[in-house]
């Protein structure tokens, strides 16, 4: 199992043999913690640190539960009260770190590329819990171990990828992650979400949800992000989802055995209807939010074995 990468910032620089290494263990930790055996040792020893400039509840809550499972010391920063508001600057905050010598450091910031600066300027493996409108690494891992269990397999599939795609990190990650593994991606929203220049991307773009839904085996539905819009990019909440909302009747254009998911939080009533959302049979977000632990949890733990055999002596030939 190889995972050359001294840092997790994004699924760009990764090969699909990084990301099967990080599924294949997301894998085995999954049906670990689904057999009770939950904790292991591979971050014994080691110190986590999560920095979160962004709130978010499901993302921190899962870093820490996969850090604590593996055996990490793990701290948490309340930085919307830290010395950020007192005017220190990001390099300052690294310098910070760095003397208090961490292991692993998991940020997530408003910011793109202020995790990728981060990374340059500490002496540990920095995972990207989200920047900006740029990426969000695990998530996208989450999402393909999520949809690798559920259709047992993860490539030469048609995956709709439905909603904000022009604000929303977590697209341009599962963009970039389906198009390494072969699929075929759609992308389907109203054209004021769409971001400039998408064609590049090799996908295909729908702004009617009944066409782009056509046959395809996965449903992928984003959260409308109000806190990134700077003006009315749709017309209201209920027009959003007579057009663009997942419900039953727009559900089954897509294949019989479709699978519907949403990285959360969801808006129920505007991106997806709540029963649809609940529906066991078609729905697998709380599969999501469990496949979460695991992934994060390969993530640190094939980071941790990088970062030990670095910090190893090495052997001086006589």
């Amino acid at each position: 199992m190889t995972f050359a990468h001294s840092h997790l910032l994004g699924i760009e620089p990764l090969a699909p043999h990084d990301i099967r290494a990080v599924l294949d263990l997301a894998d085995t930790y999954a049906e670990r913690g689904r057999s009770g055996a939950k904790h292991g040792d591979a971050l014994a020893g080691l110190t986590q640190i999560n920095m979160f400039f962004e709130n978010s509840t499901r993302t921190q809550a899962s870093f820490e539960l996969a850090g604590k499972r593996l055996g990490a010391d793990v701290m948490s920063m309340a930085m919307q009260a830290s010395s950020i508001k007192k005017g220190e600057t990001l390099i300052d905050t690294a310098m910070t770190l760095n003397a208090m010598h961490p292991d692993l450091l998991v940020v997530r910031h408003p910011h793109s590329g202020a995790v990728d600066l981060l990374a340059q300027k500490v002496n540990c493996a920095v995972l990207n819990a989200g920047d900006g409108r740029h990426e969000h690494p695990t998530q996208a891992l989450l999402d393909a171990l999520t949809i690798r269990r559920a259709k047992g397999r993860l490539h030469r599939l048609n995956i709709a990828i439905c909603g904000d795609i022009a604000h929303s990190r977590v697209a341009r990650s599962n963009i970039i992650l389906l198009g390494k593994m072969e699929n075929r991606i759609r992308l389907i929203g109203p054209p004021t979400l769409m971001p400039a220049g998408i064609g590049e991307f090799g996908v295909e773009v729908y702004d009617d949800m009944q066409k782009g839904l056509e046959g395809v085996d996965v449903v992928m539905m984003l959260r409308l992000q109000r806190e990134r819009m700077d003006g009315g990019f749709i017309p209201s909440e209920r027009e959003y989802y007579h057009r663009y909302g997942l419900d039953a009747e727009k559900l089954a254009h897509a294949a019989p055995d479709a699978i519907v998911m949403h990285p959360g939080p969801m808006n129920r009533g505007v991106e997806i209807d709540g029963e649809l959302a609940d529906d066991i049979r078609r729905s697998v977000i709380q599969q999501q939010v469990e496949m979460g632990v695991a992934v994060r949890m390969a993530a640190m733990d094939l980071l941790a074995r990088n970062l030990r055999a670095r910090r190893a002596p090495q052997s001086v030939m006589a």
